[in-house]
């Protein structure tokens, strides 16, 4: 072929084609016939405006062939600028350096075309995401990216965080967003939260901007301008401390406590790679101090553990590594019984064979067939020897003094049942997502499986439960621990609280994404249900969101009488819409309504207390008294005969017709429960109220504060209904019993703050359970009726108070480690994020 022929009719010394465009990326060659060796440089043209320039440097032997000339270097391929891939049409075309039309053949027609085209072009990606702003100290979002030819959605995408347009942080946008699966499908592990360092938290408006890095766009919704110190709590805290600076500078103490409420926070979880780095030395000092302080015994003297591990087709690099963590325990009587479930894997035969003749303690099983993990765990079971039985699962970790550090915890016990905390490993070895447990919770237990790993029990206690059982595979550890529910007292259940587990996540383990065994959502579901069935409950269990966490809604047995208990002092707006709410809106029909009325003035409260009498289900209950909240509740229960009490603030609204319903089915679900509270929400959507954690260094902090209504929280906790140490009197549902046994609200020493927190230890001492009931969901304008706490009266209240609390429960130890709430998390305003491992 000529060069006249390849340049169509026009004679030049360039010739060259725009051969193709695939994808964004636009190909062909071009050569100056009169300079061959020096690459041409090609315009590159979209609509109509020059976006860049084609350098014709790479190989293209077939047209130095076709032209006979002594270079190959001619071709060139362009990426189009990512602002024109929008799926919209756009003209694109090339021009020689003389400014004449490449011609083109990349339309593909067979023709040769001499002008620009129409092409639409469509991103091999398309992003969705959202910037949730600024939680709790945190930057928060998601990204899913998005094939569009296959529909698939990815998470872990890669993105960028710029502070007043200076690179802050680049992450990988991994955490699990529930809600985002539940909404769009995909991948959860998509969120991202990244915490801000204290020093950004000056006062002053700053601008943030989220970008996907391979997409090189903004994340929805970003970029923002927002000011740091917004955070209520935060500017509360410091404008106390400062007072309290003033005020009692002699008190060195109370300042120290003060101080130690800023946020100081060092670790978060998505840095618990780093915190776990300064944790395992520490938790191996402490084993090995225990081991020093008992003696020790030999191992002759010491019960043997049998680890059960039923395994089919593992990676064998994982299995290995299984294997070899088992073998690694400082606690050395153990076997290991690991059982094929028919995978038939000469590999795994021959590595294990290989195992055996080094050490005699592990032994393997072989299934003929596959007969699913629980047929082989009850395999290993049957050929267990040893007085506990450990599950392991076949490519996961056990952390070296793991054995040993169940066996110490049991030591001073009559356990029968032990389990310990976990996190997960990734495949480079990454440690992440700590789940950091409470104390035996059979309430939050019904809604998931949060026992899982490490989980150790009885021998004795595991044969009689029975075999694990088939039909609920994907949750049958689940079921067997409900099992071991109907035959172990909750006292003999123990939480030893220290990460002794890894969790591998593989690509199809359920510790990456709950998708792989959506099976296992279903058995759960049948799992609890056939529990609830077994012992007696009737009760209605679902799926939340489709994974495998678990609605419980009770069905109420009977209708006990309950007396809703209500101090105010005129506020009659507030008061009436409180009032009319649950006069209109509680399908609950056993109940009636005590106003408290705590010295009104106004005369419209005279007349809103008249009419509002008229109705049977009301009486106003008036005490002319200084105002103590403790006293005026004392007072509304004298006489009254209600089998519950609900003590309730009245600027809490309730929204739902069954709240009461919800609520009295719960405490009845068991007789040993003596409160349950409620989710209480900001007027804006967001959680105000989900539980209280106690501790002396801030007597009480409300988890969850700041989240949406529908965020599941830590493990779920914000969704799934759970045990706690105190709920707040916003509104909260007592067993008058209960309330009485221990003598009601401390109306001498907690008059105004505190008491329904103290209210709630007392309960728990006296052996009753407390329940966060996140069903029973009501709008709560917090410390709206009754006002600041900023005056200087009432700060040296709230300081006397404070102090009542510290020095009543300074030796409970339920006070000091509360058993919902892990010693390892921070109990300031960064709820559920890692403290000092130290």
């Amino acid at each position: 072929m000529s060069a006249s022929q390849l340049t169509g009719r026009r004679l030049t010394r360039f010739v060259g084609y725009f051969d193709s465009i695939e994808g964004s990326q636009l190909k062909g060659w071009a050569c100056n016939l009169a300079l061959p060796r020096e690459p041409v440089r090609l315009h590159v043209l979209v609509d109509e405006q020059e976006v860049g320039v084609a350098v014709c440097d790479l190989p293209r032997a077939d047209v130095q062939a076709t032209l006979g000339i002594m270079t190959a270097r001619l071709g060139f391929v362009f990426d189009i600028p990512k602002a024109f891939i929008d799926g919209k049409e756009h003209r694109i075309g090339l021009r020689f350096p003389d400014r004449s039309i490449v011609p083109s053949l990349a339309q593909q027609d067979g023709s040769l075309h001499e002008e620009d085209m129409a092409v639409v072009l469509t991103p091999r990606y398309v992003y969705e995401s959202f910037f949730d702003g600024i939680k709790n100290g945190a930057l928060c979002g998601w990204v899913q990216r998005v094939d569009p030819v296959s529909g698939a959605r990815d998470g872990n995408c890669e993105i960028a965080i710029f502070i007043d347009d200076v690179p802050f942080v680049q992450v990988h946008a991994k955490r699990f967003r529930g809600d985002v699966m539940k909404a769009a499908g995909g991948d959860p592990y998509c969120g991202f939260q990244v915490s801000l360092p204290q020093v950004l938290s000056s006062y002053g408006a700053r601008t943030i901007r989220v970008v996907i890095v391979d997409a090189d766009i903004d994340v929805q919704g970003s970029p923002v301008t927002t000011a740091f110190v917004g955070h209520e709590l935060e500017g509360r805290l410091r404008t106390l401390g400062d007072t309290v600076e003033h005020l009692y500078k002699e008190i060195a103490s109370l300042r120290g406590k003060i101080a130690d409420l800023l946020p100081s926070q060092k670790y978060g979880l998505d840095s618990y790679d780093s915190w776990a780095k300064r944790y395992f030395p520490n938790l191996r000092a402490r084993i090995a101090e225990r081991r020093r302080e008992t003696g020790g015994l030999s191992p002759e003297t010491q019960p043997l553990v049998s680890v059960i591990c039923p395994t089919y087709k593992p990676d064998i690099t994982d299995f290995m590594a299984a294997v070899d963590s088992v073998a690694a325990q400082t606690w050395t009587n153990w076997e290991l019984i690991v059982v094929d479930d028919g995978g038939k894997s000469l590999e795994v035969a021959a590595r294990l064979a290989e195992y055996s003749r080094r050490d005699p303690r592990i032994s393997l099983i072989r299934l003929r067939k596959n007969a699913g993990i629980s047929e082989a765990t009850n395999a290993g079971i049957k050929a267990a020897r040893g007085e506990w039985i450990l599950f392991f699962d076949h490519d996961d970790l056990l952390v070296d003094v793991a054995i040993e550090a169940m066996l110490q915890g049991a030591r001073d016990t009559d356990a029968l049942v032990i389990y310990s905390d976990e996190d997960k490993i990734d495949p480079s070895g990454y440690l992440q997502e700590p789940h950091f447990k409470p104390d035996f919770d059979y309430r939050y237990l019904l809604g998931c499986n949060y026992i899982c790993h490490l989980t150790m029990v009885r021998s004795d206690v595991v044969r009689l439960a029975g075999d694990l059982r088939a039909q609920y595979d994907g949750a049958q550890d689940h079921d067997f621990l409900l099992r071991l529910t109907e035959i172990v007292p909750r006292e003999r259940f123990l939480h030893i609280p220290e990460v002794l587990y890894h969790w591998r996540k593989t690509a199809n383990s359920t510790a990456t994404t709950l998708a792989n065994k959506e099976y296992a959502t279903d058995a759960g579901v049948r799992c609890v249900s056939d529990h609830l069935k077994r012992v007696g409950y009737n009760a209605t269990v679902s799926a939340i969101n489709g994974v495998t966490l678990y609605n419980v809604q009770w069905s109420l047995p009977r209708s006990p009488h309950v007396s809703i208990i209500i101090p105010f002092k005129d506020q009659v707006k507030t008061t009436k819409e409180c009032v009319s709410r649950l006069l209109s809106k509680t399908g609950y029909e056993s109940f009636d309504i005590v106003l408290v009325d705590n010295w009104s003035t106004e005369e419209e409260t005279q007349a809103f207390c008249r009419d509002i009498s008229r109705d049977p289900r009301v009486r106003v209950l008036s005490v002319k008294e200084q105002f103590n909240y403790s006293r005026l509740n004392n007072l509304a229960t004298v006489d009254n005969e209600a089998e519950f009490f609900v003590f309730m603030n009245n600027d809490l609204f309730v929204q739902d017709e069954n709240w009461l319903e919800i609520a009295v089915a719960e405490a009845l679900s068991a007789d040993d429960i003596g409160a349950v509270g409620g989710k209480f929400l900001y007027p804006s959507g967001r959680v105000q109220h989900a539980g209280v954690v106690v501790h002396p260094d801030t007597i009480a902090t409300h988890v969850h504060h700041g989240l949406s209504a529908d965020e599941y929280g830590y493990m779920g906790r914000a969704l799934v209904s759970h045990e706690v140490t105190a709920v707040t009197a916003a509104a909260m549902l007592v067993r008058a019993e209960a309330f009485r046994e221990v003598g009601g609200f401390d109306e001498v020493n907690l008059k105004v703050a505190y008491n329904d927190v103290d209210l709630c230890l007392k309960l728990r001492e006296a052996g009753w359970r407390i329940i966060q009931c996140n069903n029973f969901r009501a709008v709560h304008y917090e410390s709206f009726s009754r006002g600041s706490d900023e005056t200087p009266a009432k700060k040296e209240r709230l300081y006397a108070e404070s102090q009542y609390m510290r020095d009543r429960w300074a030796e409970s130890r339920l006070y000091r480690h509360d058993p919902a709430y892990s010693r390892y998390f921070s109990i300031d305003q960064n709820y559920y994020d890692l403290a000092d491992p130290d």
